[in-house]
C-alpha cells in the first residue's frame, strides 16, 4: 500500500504515561476514559498511552456525516504523531478493533504490535441486528432505554444474576448517563465496517483477545481475526463484551504482557 499522508489531529485526546507509544482506540458509544478507565493508568504506567475520542466522544464534536473508518483511523495516527510518537502499538476494544487493523494496514511502517479485544473484521447476522436496533433506539434520545438495552449483551449472564436487583438498578442508571452522544454513528460504523481484505497484510506481532461470553461481539469472530492474521495469537477471558467492568486485572496483564514481550 502506498505511505498515506497523514492529517493534522482534530479529535481530542488523552495523553498518560511514558515509555514505548501504546495508541487506544475506544469501543461505540463510548470514550477513552469510559472504555479504558480501569486499565489506563497500569497501561501508561510502562506506555506513553495516546488515546482519541471519536466524533460525538468525550470532546470531540458530534459528526454531521457519516464516520468514515480511513478518517478515524488516521485521526489515530495523527494524535501519536503529534504526542511524538514515531512508532507504537495498537490496542483496539470492539469498534475500535477494526479501526486500529485499518491504521495498521495504512500507516504499517508506524505499527510495532497490535492486541484485539471483543472485536471483529466484519458483524455477522447476529452482531448486525443488534447494531441497526441500537442505532435506532440511540435515535430516539431515550439513553436509559439503550442502556436497559445494551446491558443483557454487553454484560456476561453470570455477572448480571450475580448483580442484586439495587446494584443492577443503578448501573443501569449509571451506564445511561455515559451513553455517547455520537452513539448513532458509531452505531451506524458498526455496521458497514469491513477490514477482511486488511488482515492478510497485518505484519506485526499480533494479541486477539477473545471474550468468551460475548454476546455483542461473538467469539466466532473473535476466531475469524486470530485465523487470518499472519501469526496471530488467540488469548481468551470469561467474560463478556464488557472486560473492563468484569475482569480488569486480567484484561490488562493481558495486554500488557504481550507488550512487555512485543510492543517495542
Amino acid at each position: 500500500m502506498p505511505t498515506v499522508n497523514i492529517p493534522e489531529a482534530t479529535f481530542a485526546r488523552t495523553v498518560l504515561g511514558s515509555g514505548p507509544g501504546l495508541v487506544l482506540a475506544h469501543g461505540a458509544g463510548s470514550s477513552v476514559a469510559n472504555t479504558y478507565g480501569p486499565i489506563l493508568e497500569g497501561l501508561a504506567a510502562h506506555h506513553t498511552v495516546v488515546a482519541i475520542d471519536y466524533p460525538g466522544s468525550g470532546d470531540t464534536p458530534r459528526a454531521t456525516a457519516p464516520l468514515d473508518l480511513d478518517e478515524i483511523a488516521d485521526q489515530l495516527v495523527a494524535a501519536a504523531v503529534a504526542e511524538g510518537l514515531e512508532t507504537f502499538a495498537l490496542h483496539g476494544y470492539s469498534l475500535g478493533g477494526p479501526i486500529a487493523i485499518r491504521a495498521a494496514a495504512r500507516h504499517p511502517e508506524r505499527v510495532t504490535a497490535l492486541v484485539l479485544t471483543a472485536t471483529m473484521a466484519h458483524p455477522n447476522n447476529q452482531q448486525a441486528l443488534t447494531l441497526k436496533a441500537w442505532g435506532k433506539l440511540a435515535a430516539t434520545g431515550d439513553r436509559r432505554l439503550v442502556s436497559e438495552f445494551l446491558f443483557p449483551h454487553a454484560l456476561s449472564s453470570q455477572a448480571i444474576e450475580a448483580m442484586p436487583a439495587e446494584q443492577l438498578e443503578e448501573a443501569i442508571t449509571y451506564a445511561a448517563g455515559e451513553v455517547a452522544d455520537g452513539t448513532v454513528e458509531h452505531a451506524d460504523l458498526a455496521g458497514r465496517i469491513d477490514v477482511r481484505d486488511d488482515l492478510a497484510n497485518i505484519g506485526v506481532p499480533t494479541l486477539v483477545i477473545s471474550t468468551t461470553a460475548d454476546h455483542l461481539a461473538p467469539p466466532a469472530l473473535h476466531r475469524h481475526l486470530a485465523e487470518n492474521i499472519p501469526g496471530a495469537r488467540l488469548a481468551e477471558i470469561p467474560t463478556g463484551h464488557l472486560p473492563m467492568v468484569e475482569r480488569p486485572e486480567e484484561w490488562q496483564n493481558l495486554i500488557t504482557d504481550f507488550l512487555a514481550k512485543h510492543g517495542g
